[in-house]
């Protein structure tokens, strides 16, 4: 179905408001929205793809009061990566605004406790609407701290999407660095989903002749199949290559920094 041509006043959208979303961990897109008037049979709530115009289109009830409850599961919609925008329609399309940030340090860490190969996150444009971000996904070591100290690099984070259990269970788990054909590995800390390691930059030098180059972190962990990549995706901060900058050290004269690839994966620069 193509975009609807019906034009909506701008004084019409200030009676459409989410004000509270989360997509839950059942993958529901759950919504409360206050509205100028209680919604009757036929409205419905569109999702458009941004880039394509792609539109997934739900049925909603009648509701009876000017505070409309939405539960909608995403996953039998076959919605595709990307971002999707939230319109509600009957007489007219009108885009929907939201006043909820969307975001939850604590809920997206619960989310990302199920094993998933699919993660989707509602959240509230920079003007203010509701859209949904979809990402394919895969077993995650998500970063919450960077550490170059006492010539050290130091990470500490949760384990994402691998489907293990929030629990004081210790695993077995190791640290490695690789640049080429060269690898520096280490025994790293895993209790139930958080991790700690530390690795001497020395050990990093040593492995590096030249001393330079780009090396990749992964964490393997005993019962997960393959190594995890090191990552920082479950936040709010996109960008991350732009956006956050670690201080650099430097280890017998060679500069050492953290830093992120375009997809926000986590790389250690050597040299340079």
């Amino acid at each position: 179905m193509g975009v609807s041509s019906r034009v909506v006043t701008r004084s019409s959208e200030t009676h459409v408001v989410v004000t509270d979303a989360e997509v839950t961990l059942a993958d529901v897109l759950s919504l409360r929205i206050a509205v100028g008037a209680p919604f009757t049979d036929g409205t419905r709530l569109v999702l458009r793809q941004r880039g394509t115009g792609v539109e997934r289109q739900v049925r909603l009830g009648a509701s009876r009061t000017k505070a409309a409850a939405v539960a909608v599961s995403l996953a039998p919609l076959s919605l595709t990566p990307g971002r999707w925008d939230a319109f509600i329609e009957h007489d007219a399309r009108v885009r929907l605004r939201s006043i909820d940030p969307g975001f939850s340090l604590d809920r997206l860490d619960a989310y990302a406790l199920g094993r998933r190969t699919m993660a989707y996150r509602a959240y509230r444009t920079r003007n203010g609407f509701l859209a949904i971000k979809i990402d394919e996904t895969g077993p995650l070591a998500d970063v919450r701290a960077v550490w170059l100290r006492e010539g050290r690099f130091e990470v500490t984070g949760i384990l994402a999407y691998t489907g293990l259990d929030d629990d004081d269970q210790d695993r077995s788990a190791r640290l490695a660095l690789r640049h080429d054909d060269a690898q520096v590995s280490v025994a790293a800390t895993v209790q139930g989903v958080r991790f700690h390691a530390a690795l001497s930059l020395c050990d990093v030098l040593a492995a590096t002749p030249d001393s330079q180059g780009v090396w990749e972190p992964t964490l393997e962990v005993a019962g997960i199949e393959l190594p995890l990549p090191l990552g920082a995706r479950l936040d709010d901060i996109e960008g991350k290559r732009r956006r956050v900058h670690y201080p650099a050290t430097k280890v017998d004269g060679v500069p050492i920094r953290p830093s992120y690839t375009a997809d926000d994966e986590l790389r250690l620069e050597v040299g340079g």
